[in-house]
């Protein structure tokens, strides 16, 4: 396994910088986004540190060997929009950009692209299905003829007004799982796995692994803490953002030793990458660094 960070913490950041930085530090490997430039849509969207518009195999060979000057890979590159979007315009955008990450994977000898299924939040799972098939089928080929793999990360996309009811996004447990992997069964379409969203969900985040092992083709490093004294006044049905704190790993309630121990029991062997949604350290530049910092700290024994 290798220890890596996601870049959407440090948008500032150019490249070489980023690179410089996860060398300093110790860490293996970058997960990088690669938004369309522009606004973001939300926090943590729209960060660039690759642009794959009109992407060449010369640029492709640019960043490798930026990669090999600094020691530190890519564990993948991310892209996190919603494919199932209700508008249609912005359901296509979206799946045409995530073509063109998939074609700048392959370029690069990346293996590897992560992102989410989407969903039309004011529809059912059953009502959504026909859809995601539609729009999956197609991708999921894509993929598979440019030798990449796409890891669906299980994040509900459920935490204001703005995703209510259904949230943007299907992958979100392990019943929906079995069901999206046995209707598009592919070796290139597989899982980007981050616990807390579990926890979120309060469910166990460490059950899943043994089922899923050969589906886990990049894991998120995110911890999650459940504020018991606002859950108690408001609910468990009330907007998730009123009652729930994303942490970085240490910090919140998974046990991050059993975790890893059950990564190394189930055989993984692949990245696991530092996703900083934690605003412990403050929101500055030199404070979200910190935070990659300490949770470099906290994870490093586990690895080899």
């Amino acid at each position: 396994m290798k220890l890596g960070f996601v870049s959407a913490i440090l948008p500032e950041l150019t490249l070489n910088e980023l690179l410089a930085f996860a060398a300093a530090e110790g860490f293996h490997c970058v997960e990088v986004m690669c938004w369309p430039p522009g606004k973001a849509e939300r926090r943590f969207a729209g960060v660039t540190h690759v642009d794959v518009l009109n992407f060449t195999q010369a640029q492709a060979d640019d960043l490798n060997a930026l990669c090999s000057q600094h020691g530190v890979s890519f564990s993948g590159l991310g892209y996190y929009p919603n494919p199932l979007d209700p508008n249609p315009a912005v359901a296509r955008a979206a799946v045409e950009h995530l073509k063109r990450v998939i074609r700048a994977a392959s370029l690069l000898g990346v293996r590897q692209v992560n992102t989410f299924v989407g969903r039309d939040w004011t529809r059912t799972v059953d009502e959504n299905w026909p859809r995601f098939l539609k729009t999956w089928k197609p991708l999921v080929a894509f993929a598979e003829d440019h030798n990449v793999r796409i890891g669906i990360e299980n994040c509900p996309m459920l935490f204001t007004r703005d995703e209510w009811p259904g949230g943007k996004n299907l992958a979100t447990t392990p019943v929906i799982w079995r069901r999206m992997f046995s209707d598009i069964p592919s070796d290139h379409f597989g899982l980007n796995y981050d616990p807390s969203h579990l926890v979120l969900q309060r469910m166990d985040p460490i059950r899943p692994l043994n089922e899923f092992k050969d589906k886990l083709f990049h894991v998120h490093a995110k911890d999650m803490q459940v504020e018991a004294d606002k859950l108690n006044e408001v609910g468990i049905f009330a907007f998730p953002k009123q009652w729930h704190t994303p942490r970085i790993p240490g910090f919140g309630e998974i046990n991050w030793a059993q975790f890893m121990a059950k990564l190394y029991e189930i055989g993984y062997h692949g990245p696991v990458c530092i996703e900083v949604e934690d605003d412990t350290f403050g929101r500055a530049l030199e404070g979200r660094k910190r935070a990659v910092q300490v949770a470099g700290q906290i994870l490093r024994p586990f690895f080899a």
